[in-house]
């Protein structure tokens, strides 16, 4: 620690204390993760040396670039690139309510998937995916980072059993006790996306007990219409509750709508070095469903490690599961896969694009159930206005609009200046008629008052004429 000097604490979590420092040569400043093995066993001590040897060998544009590493006072310091941006997490919080632009999203995500299919290419899980682990450089570049818990597959078939990682980010098959595996990281990935389309956890609720029941049923509010149906759709695809049925990596890179923008973060050199890798080191298999089982040890009682403690989430808070024990589950599945295997034969391409045309004439006839609902409701806002209209149209008319219906023609023509009868002369209106109306309607109600008695009305204009 001589070579840094400490400016400031920045973190601290399970793995330890984080510490922003600058370099007494050259003045550049690193983040050093301070990790306490005094207390590890020999064993333990020699994994966290092998997991600062993968961070040795990770070199990628969106990936956080490791430095060095040393041991010194019964602690383990590995030395990192510092992110001037911050992290994710922050960077969503200071929008204040305001969404981000789709662009924005789609260009983060891309960067996201490559740094993850770097890792996952080369059998590593990073098992804590969050937007606190995601950072900035000062140009905007997104760098996955803190691998600090990430461990090495040694074979294809080993699954990794450790419950770690943020609850609001914990996957159905780790709350229900199954292995954590690659799909698990992209469960993690679809909890950091909805936050970027959100600005919300997708899972949260005021106990665990009632966190691990949304995340089990994979509940969660729906994005808003105001980004495209692909993005919808791949997010509902990475909260897949089965681990089989979520997208690799590689396969969300195929998308279309993301692989054209590839080539805006990665050179054509690191593009062919990036996806020839994946054809040499195909990524592992999470089940053994079809064909024989892998080779086993010997059976016999294997030592669990402190690290490796399974936690049971879902019993732990109370959520009715039928708790399995992990071996006993292996060795179902290896029987289940042999029986299916002799009578269900494998799916054939043509059952595949069928089943994917249904999935397409699904889509479609959503999209144009969403498009007549918009419609309706355009039709019956325009209907309201028309209503509306209609009724102060009729206000403003008053009894006018009422009299004229019957005649044609305007009150005062009709009874005072036009069909035959003459407005009286001012002399010989009744002394008991006010001299004006005592409001805009009175000279219509007199009207009506006439038009009930006609023939007295007849007979006293005769009068007047006689005399």
């Amino acid at each position: 620690m001589e070579k840094y000097e400490k400016v400031k604490k920045i973190g601290e979590g399970s793995f330890g204390k984080a510490f922003l420092v600058k370099s007494k040569e050259d003045g550049r400043q690193f983040v050093i993760k301070e990790i306490g093995i005094s207390r590890m066993s020999n064993k333990e001590r020699q994994e966290s040396r092998k997991e600062v040897a993968v961070l040795a060998n990770m070199s990628h544009p969106n990936i956080v670039q490791y430095k060095e590493s040393f041991e010194e006072s019964g602690c383990l310091y590995i030395v990192m690139d510092y992110c001037e941006g911050g992290d994710l997490f922050k960077k969503i919080n200071s929008q204040k309510g305001v969404l981000f632009p789709e662009e924005q999203i789609l260009d983060w995500l891309v960067q996201i998937c490559l740094a993850l299919k770097h890792v996952h290419d080369r059998k590593i899980l990073h098992r804590d995916i969050k937007s606190q682990n995601i950072f900035l450089t000062k140009d905007g570049t997104v760098q996955l980072g803190d691998f600090g818990i990430a461990r090495v597959l040694n074979s294809t078939v080993e699954l990794a059993r450790t419950c770690i990682g943020t609850p609001y980010y914990l996957s159905p098959e780790i709350c229900e006790n199954k292995p954590y595996n690659n799909k698990s990281d992209i469960w993690a990935l679809g909890c950091v996306l909805y936050e970027m389309c959100t600005l919300k956890h997708a899972f949260e609720a005021g106990n665990m007990k009632n966190l691990v029941l949304k995340i089990i049923r994979g509940s969660y509010p729906p994005v808003s219409i105001h980004y495209s149906q692909d993005l919808r759709c791949l997010l509902g695809q990475l909260f897949r509750r089965n681990p089989r049925e979520r997208p690799s990596v590689s396969s969300i890179l195929d998308k279309p709508f993301l692989s054209r923008r590839i080539h805006k973060f990665l050179t054509p050199q690191l593009i062919a070095q990036e996806f020839s890798h994946a054809a040499l080191h195909k990524p592992p298999k999470v089940c053994v469903a079809h064909g024989p089982p892998a080779k086993r040890p010997a059976p016999g009682p294997a030592p669990v490690s402190p690290a490796q403690k399974i936690t049971k989430p879902a019993a732990k808070y109370g959520v009715p599961l039928t708790g399995r024990r992990p071996s006993d589950a292996v060795h179902r599945l290896s029987d289940a896969g042999k029986k299916r295997a002799e009578r269900k034969p494998l799916a054939k391409p043509k059952q595949e694009a069928a089943r994917k045309k249904r999935l397409e004439l699904m889509e479609k006839e959503r999209k144009q159930r969403e498009q007549i609902f918009l419609l309706k409701a355009a039709q019956m806002r325009r209907f309201e206005k028309e209503k509306l209209n209609r009724i102060n149209r009729a206000r403003e008319q008053g009894w006018r609009n009422v009299l004229s219906s019957s005649g044609g023609s305007s009150p005062e023509r009709k009874f005072y200046g036009g069909g035959g009868m003459m407005a009286p002369p001012p002399a010989q209106v009744p002394s008991h008629a006010p001299a004006q109306p005592a409001n805009r309607y009175d000279h219509f109600l007199s009207a009506l008052d006439q038009l009930a008695k006609p023939q007295e009305g007849v007979k006293g204009a005769g009068d007047v004429a006689a005399r």
